[in-house]
């Protein structure tokens, strides 16, 4: 049986699991990681004290992308030892708040290490199509061509996404934004600029991917399928018209706020 596996946060209780019974110890969502992860690509790890009416000890919730790995995890570590003395107990976390039918899209972060787990390292790859310095074209009173330094740097980026091995290419764009404040200082300046940059970048990978439908065969190969309902008018333009899109006042900043994104140290994706 295959599962469909998209470019957002896992959500639905067949993907995360409660683990209890832990023991007190340094280190031991390193623990839980290394234990589950040999299952399958984890989204996150957490460990927590019990409540006080539970006695002394700890619990951990683990999220999986797949919940054929989630299942496989469940039926191998429960009633183990693990990493500890003592057997823990692990069954699907039923009880969660906050699940949507439209769930986040993972930070860019997230998806590189989902893609180099199905794809692997050589399986896709991404090249800057356009990356353009557009503060001042959203109506401020400014001359056009100019950087404002003061209040908020945008940088509006136009990104590929290739997987040569299937045939399919994705675009993504976004914009990224930094407050550099007075701009008084010019490092500062510089440096705002480098992150506004970076989280341009950044997020529309992740814009690039969220178009990508992995398809996870009970024999473990993958199929990928290219997702058109996510397709967007930006999609549709020349690699010119592109690089000459400067006009970002009909873009809305909340479309492409990923919770939690990080800023990449690097924007070089094909290495």
């Amino acid at each position: 049986m295959a599962e469909l596996l998209q470019f957002r946060v896992p959500a639905g209780p067949a993907r995360t699991l409660l683990v209890w019974g832990l023991e007190p110890q340094p280190g031991l969502e390193r623990s839980l990681f290394s234990a589950f992860s040999s299952f399958g690509p984890l989204y996150s790890v957490r460990a927590h004290s019990n409540a006080a009416v539970a006695g002394p000890g700890c619990y951990g919730v683990i999220r999986f992308y797949s919940a054929h790995d989630a299942s496989r995890a469940r039926h191998a570590c429960d009633g183990h030892r693990l990493f500890q003395r003592a057997p823990v107990k692990v069954c699907v976390c039923t009880k969660q708040k906050g699940f949507q039918q439209q769930t986040p899209p993972l930070s860019s972060n997230k998806c590189q290490e989902l893609a180099n787990h199905y794809l692997g390292f050589n399986g896709w790859s991404s090249r800057i199509i356009t990356l353009q310095n557009v503060s001042g074209f959203d109506g401020e009173n400014e001359e056009m061509g100019k950087t404002s330094q003061k209040g908020l740097v945008k940088f509006l980026c136009g990104l590929e996404v290739t997987l040569p091995n299937h045939g399919v290419c994705s675009r993504g764009v976004a914009l990224g934004e930094t407050d550099v404040g007075t701009g008084e200082d010019p490092l500062e300046f510089l440096r705002a600029t480098r992150r506004a940059q970076k989280l341009a970048v950044g997020k529309a990978l992740s814009a690039a991917f969220q178009k990508i439908l992995l398809v996870v065969l009970e024999n473990g190969k993958v199929a990928v399928e290219y997702d058109s309902s996510q397709e967007e008018p930006t999609d549709s333009l020349t690699e010119e018209e592109l690089k000459g899109l400067v006009q970002v006042n009909e873009l809305s900043l909340e479309e492409f706020d990923l919770e939690g994104e990080e800023v990449l140290s690097d924007f070089s994706f094909d290495d």
